[in-house]
């Protein structure tokens, strides 16, 4: 197979870009029967919950962690739960940084920051 065949091929299997529109469309079904902010941060927590795979493996302040898990605080922040041996830190997820190739279900926590940024 030539490089430029193989190279077109790999395209096939990326994911979709992340449009304005599928963005836009990805908030709109987490918060559809919401009625306040509070209760939007809710909907959007619990697409990332439900969608985003854990544990993955990043790094912050160049120190690689792994995110365990993600939270919603009392103060609806959506936070994602760190590790690094014994340590234990909740880093706001519009605050991650994350890996190349994200994992899985990243695309929720992209749709939750253009939410934030558009608010």
């Amino acid at each position: 197979m030539s490089r430029k065949v193989f190279k077109k091929a790999r395209k096939s299997h990326s994911r979709p870009a992340l449009t304005k529109a599928r963005l836009e469309a990805m908030i709109e079904e987490a918060v559809v029967d919401a009625h306040d902010e509070s209760e939007q941060i809710g909907g959007l927590y619990t697409m990332i919950e439900e969608h985003v795979a854990v544990p993955f493996e990043t790094t912050l302040l160049g120190v690689p962690v792994t995110v365990k898990a993600v939270d919603l605080t009392e103060q609806d922040e959506i936070v994602a739960v760190c590790t690094r041996g014994r340590l234990r830190q909740a880093i706001p997820i519009l605050d991650l940084v994350l890996p190349s190739p994200a994992p899985a279900g990243a695309e929720w926590i992209e749709a939750y920051r253009y939410w934030a940024r558009r608010g």
